[in-house]
């Protein structure tokens, strides 16, 4: 898996310290989809095997940690946004799309809330992530504005900030299976042509 830690560091790590760092990725996804965003990065730690100083050399901070475990299921929405483009209706392809982010920030408590902070800070590890994701996203609007099936002013920033709104309401509504499709459903009738406010 090619994540942010091996990207930058300047040399293979040591089989040891490879080990530790899948181990510390392993635990944290799974605390995270069992306790959400905020569990705790010593228990995390201490599951995988190793000191909190060890989960902190690898992964600076919370939102580093984050990032690198989000980072497989952001390359496969990245390639089902690929997939998309060859889509015959770029309307759908783009709710197709948006619907999978949802599914994806759901799985996770608190993955939308660091996602829609992650829009107003370019600089951190989580707009990492964010970043190619709307790149993606505007490729997907672009084709369906062409067609004529979305509104010129809408832009991919608000349309992410909509989407990640809408996981952040599923997570706080688990019990309502059908919210994410009645809330695409009415960001969608608010984004075609000849809507007006």
């Amino acid at each position: 898996m090619a994540t942010e830690a091996v990207r930058t560091s300047p040399r293979p790590m040591r089989a040891d310290a490879r080990r530790n760092y899948e181990r510390l990725l392993a635990e944290a996804r799974t605390a995270f989809t069992e306790h959400g965003t905020d569990a705790s990065l010593e228990d995390i730690a201490r599951r995988a095997g190793v000191g909190i100083g060890t989960l902190y050399r690898h992964f600076p901070n919370r939102t580093a940690l984050m990032s690198a475990v989000f980072q497989d299921e952001v390359d496969g929405l990245l390639a089902r946004s690929r997939e998309l483009l060859a889509a015959p209706e770029p309307c759908r392809a783009l709710v197709a799309w948006l619907r999978a982010i949802v599914a994806h920030a759901s799985t996770y408590r608190g993955l939308s809330r660091a996602l829609m902070a992650a829009q107003s800070d370019e600089a951190s590890a989580m707009a990492r992530c964010s970043l190619p994701m709307r790149e993606a996203g505007d490729t997907l609007l672009s084709r369906a504005k062409q067609a004529g099936a979305v509104r010129e002013d809408v832009g991919i920033a608000d349309l992410m900030q909509l989407t990640n709104a809408i996981a952040l309401a599923v997570e706080q509504s688990p019990d309502d299976p059908g919210l994410a499709d009645r809330l695409l459903t009415l960001t969608l009738r608010g984004i075609k042509p000849g809507v007006t406010a």
